[in-house]
């Protein structure tokens, strides 16, 4: 796992840009991390960095926030407000999964349980006194690829370090 140091907002918008291109837009990402730790932040970033024009909402009344964008979709969950994994089916998750055109973001994907797939990449971001800390994992080649970019990001800087996997 690895770690970079995200300074403010505008730090947490612009890694999610870079993560952008590195997705091609298409894929499976889970976001962890606590209330304000800069999940939707991040998500904000990766989805105008995909070209959206406008509002990214958080998703945490509506479950879904769908964006049609030149070259696909992207479908923003937040399973934050699900009571049971179960309902993941009345969300049509798993009717998107696998689709080369469309990118998957999921914001506390805990509350899916074993019910949803290996991610190709898992975010978690720690709200610091002074910024926050985003360490990611991946789990597939497609993960791995979106894993160098970040890794890329600031190769030189004491705040990027390669951290042992636990």
């Amino acid at each position: 796992m690895n770690l970079l140091f995200l300074a403010d907002d505008a730090a947490t918008v612009t890694i999610g840009a870079a993560l952008a291109q590195a997705s091609h837009g298409q894929g499976l990402i889970f976001l962890r991390g606590d209330l304000g730790a800069g999940k939707t932040t991040l998500s904000r970033g990766l989805i105008r960095g995909l070209g959206h024009v406008g509002a990214v909402k958080s998703p945490t009344y509506t479950l879904v926030e769908p964006y049609e964008l030149p070259g696909g979709h992207v479908l923003h969950y937040d399973l934050y407000r699900l009571s049971s994994p179960e309902e993941l089916a009345d969300l049509g998750l798993r009717d998107h999964l696998g689709d080369t055109r469309t990118l998957t973001l999921i914001e506390w994907p805990e509350r899916g349980g074993a019910l949803l797939p290996t991610p190709d990449l898992t975010l978690h971001l720690h709200l610091l006194p002074h910024g926050r800390e985003l360490h990611w994992q991946a789990f597939t080649s497609h993960g791995a690829r979106m894993a160098a970019a970040l890794a890329a990001l600031s190769p030189n800087s004491p705040r990027t370090r390669e951290a042992e996997d636990t």
